[in-house]
């Protein structure tokens, strides 16, 4: 089999990639998406509560009605969809081999390939909490599956760790369906989720976060009976400080530490890898150090809003798109895109100035709470590019700063290599 662009992911990113790059001119008999759940949509499907959509569709939607407007502009473009396909491998000259049940053993070659596998949770092993190993752990994701798809309710007292968007999410749902959310433990000293999901899942229902704090036992041996939190010492690399252990009563923890991109194909195509996203490095068209390769959606960075996930996979669609059709124009010069000051990273990691190139929008996240900051991108001479004021600013919301046409034109014909993003308080 060849296709001119296969996706791997039927979630949010890879159906937008998919419909971007027919919009673009690809022929819908030329694209293929491999999907290894019985239904596209994604995470979307199991997220049940609204606050989708309000950037890329001006209304609030919930998660399965923001997959359906997709799904049903890939039908309505006749795209096809594989799905309870599993993608067993990828190689640097974008050959595909996956099984399913409509297709079998198949390998397949494309002209362009976009990841869209989206994350997976981070689970207890990756932290080493001290304590026997009942039933009743579960990462937030899980659970939020069990009860809003499966129709299973996880437990009824609630420990929650890790202050996730996920995390606080459930915070509010399990409440709603008759539990108890004892706490939500952060070891940060600020929260990972949005500030609308602090106010809306946690302080309208009462329910504490503690910040500073983690689980530093589980007790029980068939079912949780308990767990004990402790303060941290932010000063000694986090550490739980004797004397302030607590020990709460419960019958279920929920963890909400953290996603991680689902790379493993990635790698194994030999595409660079960015050690902080866990992401690949791309350009500002979410192609890879691999030619011909795109990435896009979770699978790069994860994102706190759909509606950024719809965005750049559209970026990465219309890309491979122009791509296969050989509309893309020659490279005049890379530059490379530093995170500096305050600033943990940047999507895309370099910039490869064309001939036509219009303007690039950068992403990025703070280190750390910042209040009234100037994000400011310099080039490597410290001659600032541009600058932008702005009230507030957390790790758990991301940042964007666009360099425009005239800007873009006068580093083609600079001498610099590099252009650094970073923030002044």
């Amino acid at each position: 089999m060849h296709k001119k662009i296969i996706i791997i992911g039927g979630g949010p990113a890879g159906l937008a990639a998919a419909c971007a790059a027919v919009e673009a001119g690809v022929s819908n008999e030329d694209v293929l998406i491999l999907e290894r759940d019985r239904e596209p949509g994604g995470i979307l499907n199991q997220c049940i509560h609204a606050g989708f959509g309000l950037h890329r569709f001006g209304e609030e939607l919930t998660g399965p009605e923001y997959a359906e407007r997709y799904i049903e502009k890939a039908r309505a473009l006749n795209i096809p969809i594989a799905l309870n396909c599993m993608v067993l491998s990828l190689s640097s000259d974008r050959r595909v081999t996956f099984v399913s049940p409509e297709y079998g053993y198949t390998e397949a070659t494309a002209d362009a390939v976009i990841l869209a596998m989206g994350c997976r949770e981070r689970t207890r092993g990756a932290l080493n909490i001290p304590g026997s190993r009942p039933s009743g752990i579960f990462t937030a994701g899980t659970a939020q599956r069990y009860i809003n798809i499966e129709g299973y309710m996880p437990g009824r007292r609630v420990v929650i760790l890790g202050s996730g968007d996920i995390g606080l999410i459930m915070a509010r749902r399990m409440t709603l369906e008759g539990a108890k959310v004892l706490s939500v433990c952060e070891i940060m000293p600020y929260s990972g989720g949005l500030q609308r999901n602090i106010v809306q899942c946690l302080d309208d229902f009462g329910i504490p976060l503690r910040l500073s704090y983690t689980v530093t036992e589980i007790r029980g041996r068939d079912r949780v009976e308990g767990v004990t939190i402790a303060k941290v010492d932010e000063a000694n690399g986090r550490r739980p400080i004797p004397g302030t252990e607590e020990y709460i009563e419960c019958d279920t923890l929920l963890l909400s530490v953290g996603l991680i991109p689902e790379n493993e194909l990635t790698r194994g195509a030999g595409v660079p890898i960015d050690r902080t996203t866990n992401g690949a490095r791309v350009n500002q068209f979410r192609e890879t150090g691999a030619e011909g390769i795109y990435a896009c959606g979770n699978v790069l960075h994860v994102h706190d809003l759909v509606d950024y996930v719809s965005e750049e996979a559209a970026i990465a669609g219309i890309a491979a798109a122009n791509k296969v059709l050989g509309r893309t124009g020659g490279t005049l010069k890379s530059i490379e895109v530093k995170p500096g000051h305050g600033v943990r990273y940047t999507i895309p990691q370099r910039i490869d100035l064309t001939e036509n190139e219009d303007s690039v929008r950068i992403f990025f996240r703070v280190t750390d709470v910042f209040k009234k900051v100037r994000f400011i991108i310099a080039d490597e001479d410290g001659n600032i590019l541009m600058k932008k004021v702005k009230s507030g600013a957390a790790p758990g919301e991301m940042e964007s700063l666009e360099l425009k046409g005239d800007i873009i034109k006068a580093l083609a014909q600079s001498e610099t290599a590099c252009v650094n993003v970073y923030l002044e308080e």
